[in-house]
C-alpha cells in the first residue's frame, strides 16, 4: 500500500512538471507569435481548447451542469476570460517573459485571500506573512515606476494572477458541489471563445503563417498543460504537488535565455527567489499541518 502511494505521488509530480513545461511553452508561443491583438490570440488559444473539451465530454454523452452550480460556473467563466486577458498581455508586453509569468504564479496567493469569503476557510497567521512576502518578491520584478505607462505591463500581470486566483478558488467550490472538471473546461472554453469572437473580428490583424502556427501551438500547449494538470491532482492531493507547479518558472526562465535570448535582472532573480520560495514554504506547513491532523 505504502509502495502504491508513493508510485501515484511520483506520478502526480511527473504530472504536474509536465503540465508547467506545456505551460511554460504555451507562453513562449504566445510572446513567438509577435505583435497582434491580445483578443486574437486568446480566442484561437480557447478556441482549440473548446474542441478538445468536447470530444472529452462526447466520451460521456453528459453535458450537463447541476443545476445549483450555473450562478457559480459563470463567476468561473467571467474571471477567467479577464484572467487570460491580462495574462496574455503582460506576456506579449514585459520585456521579460519569465517575469511573467512568475506574476502571474502570484494566483495561488490570491486565492488564499478569496478563499475567505467563497469558501469560509480560515486564514493562517503565516498564511499572511507569505503573502506579504510574495507582493514584496512582486514588487521587485515590476519595479513600478511613476511613469505608469511603463508599469501597465506588469499591472497587467498581477491583475491576471489575481482573477486567476479567484477562478482557482470558485473551482473548488464548484468541485465541492460534485461538478465535473471536463464540464468546467468545457463551458469556460465554449462560452468565452464565442464572447471573444465578435472582438477577435473587429481587432483582427492578418497573420503570417508562422504566426498562424504559432497561436495553433498555444492552444495545443494549454490543453496539453489542462490535461496534464487533471491527471496530476487525480494521483495525488494538492497539498503533496502543487509546490512542483513552481518549476514553470525555471522551464520559462531557461526557455527565454536560450530561445528568446532574455536574461533577468539580479532584482527579477530576487523576486523570484522570494516568491517561489514563500510558496515552498506554505507548502511545507500546510503539509505538516495535515500530518498532524492525521496523527
Amino acid at each position: 500500500m505504502v509502495t502504491l502511494t508513493k508510485q501515484k505521488k511520483s506520478l502526480g509530480v511527473l504530472f504536474i512538471i509536465l503540465s508547467a513545461f506545456c505551460f511554460a511553452l504555451m507562453s513562449l508561443f504566445v510572446k513567438l507569435s509577435g505583435d497582434l491583438p491580445v483578443f486574437q490570440k486568446v480566442f484561437f488559444r480557447n478556441l482549440i481548447a473548446t474542441f478538445l473539451s468536447f470530444f472529452l465530454l462526447l466520451k460521456t454523452k453528459d453535458f450537463s451542469v447541476k443545476k445549483g452550480n450555473v450562478k457559480l460556473l459563470a463567476c468561473r467563466i467571467i474571471s477567467g476570460m479577464f484572467g487570460i486577458i491580462f495574462n496574455f498581455y503582460a506576456i506579449s508586453t514585459m520585456a521579460t517573459y519569465s517575469d511573467a509569468t512568475i506574476l502571474n504564479k502570484l494566483a495561488p496567493f490570491f486565492a488564499v485571500i478569496f478563499s475567505i469569503f467563497i469558501l469560509k476557510e480560515k486564514t493562517k497567521w503565516f498564511d499572511w506573512i507569505l503573502l506579504v512576502c510574495a507582493f514584496l518578491g512582486a514588487v521587485l520584478i515590476a519595479k513600478p515606476t511613476l511613469n505608469f505607462s511603463q508599469s501597465i505591463p506588469s499591472i497587467s500581470a498581477v491583475l491576471g494572477a489575481l482573477f486567476a486566483g479567484l477562478a482557482y478558488t470558485i473551482i473548488r467550490r464548484l468541485s465541492f458541489n460534485g461538478e465535473r472538471s471536463s464540464a468546467i473546461v468545457f463551458y469556460y472554453s465554449l462560452i468565452s471563445t464565442i464572447v471573444f469572437l465578435p472582438i477577435m473580428i473587429i481587432t483582427y490583424e492578418p497573420m503570417e503563417e508562422w504566426q498562424l502556427l504559432y497561436l495553433i501551438l498555444t492552444g495545443v500547449c494549454a490543453c496539453g498543460g489542462q490535461l496534464a494538470v487533471t491527471k496530476a491532482y487525480s494521483y495525488a492531493p494538492a497539498r503533496e504537488i502543487s509546490v512542483y507547479d513552481y518549476s514553470q518558472v525555471l522551464f520559462a526562465a531557461v526557455l527565454g535565455f536560450f530561445i528568446l535570448e532574455e536574461l533577468p535582472d539580479y532584482l527579477s532573480f530576487i523576486g523570484y527567489v522570494i516568491i517561489i520560495a514563500s510558496a515552498v514554504i506554505r507548502y511545507l506547513i500546510s503539509r505538516k499541518n495535515h500530518l498532524h491532523n492525521l496523527k
